[in-house]
């Protein structure tokens, strides 16, 4: 099993770039995803209601995520403090969820089944210390004009985007980062250009684990 990891800001196209992969088969664990489903764990829900308090709550029993975001992104020490909660309470479920799935590939690679390779798609990644875990890094990139034009389409004000890239920034070091296993992918231009990368990567990771 090859394990591919993807770094970078909130809309560098780390999920475009998982996307591409997927297309030459990898198989695509989404934490982002993961998190969505904990969300709807009675004990997490308890737990964030707890913390910080009803209004988290929409009236179908849903999580508000857009309001747990105004708790937990920005500048000040309880922003900090309330993200640091908030990743204590779900990020615990999310990491055994993605473990499950890391062993049932790899149980399923053992008895017989094609060489796998997985894509984790962890906004987090660096952060969270996933990067041992990972074979390959895959560096994201794309100019901050870009992104912003990507984030305004998803109605987060300028402030609003400053604040998630100083929550991705505040525990991101680039020593985490080892040089020989990063690759790195510009995908502020257009999509043919994200997916002629995706594949030059593609085919170096099939050599290099001896399927090329």
């Amino acid at each position: 099993m090859v394990v591919i990891g993807l770094i970078g800001k909130i809309a560098a196209g780390k999920s475009t770039v998982a996307r591409l992969f997927a297309e030459h088969g990898a198989e695509v664990i989404d934490a982002d995803a993961l998190a969505r489903e904990a969300f709807d764990e009675p004990a997490v829900r308890r737990a964030l209601v707890a913390r910080f308090g009803p209004a988290v709550v929409a009236a179908d029993g849903s999580i508000r995520r857009d309001v747990l975001a105004t708790r937990v992104f920005g500048p000040g020490d309880d922003q900090a403090a309330a993200l640091e909660d908030l990743e204590a309470i779900v990020h615990p479920l999310v990491r055994r969820r993605i473990e499950a799935r890391l062993e049932a590939i790899r149980a399923n690679e053992a008895f017989g089944a094609a060489a796998a390779f997985v894509v984790l798609d962890v906004p987090l990644l660096v952060q969270a210390g996933w990067v041992p875990r990972c074979d390959v890094l895959v560096r994201v990139v794309c100019d901050d004009a870009a992104r912003a034009g990507r984030l305004a389409t998803r109605n987060l004000s300028p402030q609003q985007q400053k604040d998630r890239d100083a929550a991705w920034s505040r525990r991101f070091h680039e020593a985490d980062v080892p040089p020989e296993k990063t690759i790195t992918v510009d995908a502020a231009g257009d999509l043919a250009y994200t997916r002629h990368q995706v594949s030059h990567i593609w085919n170096r990771v099939l050599h290099d684990a001896g399927r090329g």
